[in-house]
């Protein structure tokens, strides 16, 4: 486990080890809320060292990339996690389909987070909003609008980047387009994204940009804070170009607003701190963690009035679609069956 910096106690190295390893019942209380996640630590961590030094109480983290619900079920009554973060409404809706995490009644996170924003019976909780957007080449895309719809037609026929249709992120907006449209819109809509392609899906929202600057393609769909992280990155500074070469596009569903998609937070079914990672997740709501948030990771904060970062102010105003999260969930299933039944990630085949 990766210990908070402001952490009062250090686990001695042998033990430490043994966490990593094994996570068994005796070192539930490696600290005062153990988390289990699938961000990155070190996106975190800034609000975590906050957390310590408002309350008092250390965090440790463990970072699980994939299966980190069935890990949670296998543990049973003596994982030691308290809490599970996670990106993508995706992976909160398995966790909760899981059964591996527990509704929380908590006045304070029902006053900070909109309603749109969290579980309906209270299992899971958004902590950060990212819009799924068009990242357009300054140079060769003349248009300030784009609708989500408008990606399928011809006209975009070899000029269209994405990653792996089976991405998460990807999977989402499909969820929503069927939630939108129906499964019959959708899978014409994911075939004529397939054969706009410029070349078979692969990389990550990054790669997309990088090929716009390289003239592979000339529009892209990708999240609004790997915008910031290129602009702002200092150890690859190529990244920097890469972010240069592109323009922020809003596009928009029918209804005029944007796809989001959040990371989010929910309380372990067996939490043994349960009292302390509540009131991290209260504190994970609140002002201060939502502009750490939003100045550090370039995310739209989801409590309202916290302003975003200058950077991505430039990228214009998001509308975040209105159509609730766990609804998205629901469609999640038909939406990875329709990218494979049109063989997406083969690429373009017409």
């Amino acid at each position: 486990m990766k210990r908070s910096r402001s952490a009062r106690t250090a686990l001695p190295i042998g033990l430490s080890l043994l966490v990593s390893a094994t996570l068994a019942a005796p070192v539930a209380q490696a600290a005062d809320v153990n988390i289990y996640t699938s961000r990155q630590p070190e996106l975190i961590q800034p609000v975590l060292d906050a957390f310590t030094e408002e309350t008092g109480l250390s965090t440790a983290t463990i970072f699980i990339d994939k299966g980190l619900e069935e890990r949670v079920k296998a543990e049973g009554a003596n994982s030691p996690a308290d809490l599970i973060m996670t990106v993508d409404i995706g992976r909160l809706d398995a966790a909760k389909q899981a059964g591996v995490v527990q509704p929380v009644e908590s006045a304070v996170l029902a006053e900070n987070i909109p309603e749109q924003f969290r579980d309906g019976e209270k299992e899971w909780f958004a902590l950060t909003a990212r819009g799924r957007v068009v990242y357009a080449s300054k140079d060769r895309f003349d248009a300030d609008s784009i609708t989500y719809e408008e990606l399928a037609d011809p006209k975009w026929k070899g000029r269209l980047c994405t990653r792996s249709g089976q991405h998460q992120y990807n999977i989402a907006l499909i969820a929503a387009y069927i939630a939108h449209h129906g499964e019959d819109a959708a899978r014409q809509w994911v075939t004529g994204l397939r054969d706009n392609l410029a070349r078979r899906p692969e990389g990550g929202d990054r790669d997309q940009a990088k090929a716009i600057f390289a003239g592979e393609c000339d529009i892209a769909i990708g999240n609004t804070y790997y915008v910031g992280k290129m602009a702002t990155n200092d150890k690859e500074p190529e990244q920097k170009e890469w972010a240069n070469a592109i323009k922020v596009i809003m596009p928009t569903f029918d209804n005029g607003l944007t796809h989001v998609n959040i990371s989010g937070v929910s309380l372990a079914k067996n939490a043994p701190n349960a009292d302390n990672a509540v009131k991290l997740m209260e504190f994970l709501s609140s002002d201060e963690a939502q502009k750490i948030y939003a100045e550090l990771n370039y995310e739209y904060p989801v409590e309202p009035g916290i302003e975003t970062s200058d950077l991505v102010k430039s990228f214009g105003e998001l509308k975040p679609d209105s159509l609730p999260l766990d609804e998205i969930a629901e469609h999640r299933t038909k939406a990875s069956e329709i990218v494979d039944e049109v063989n997406y990630d083969g690429g373009p085949q017409s």
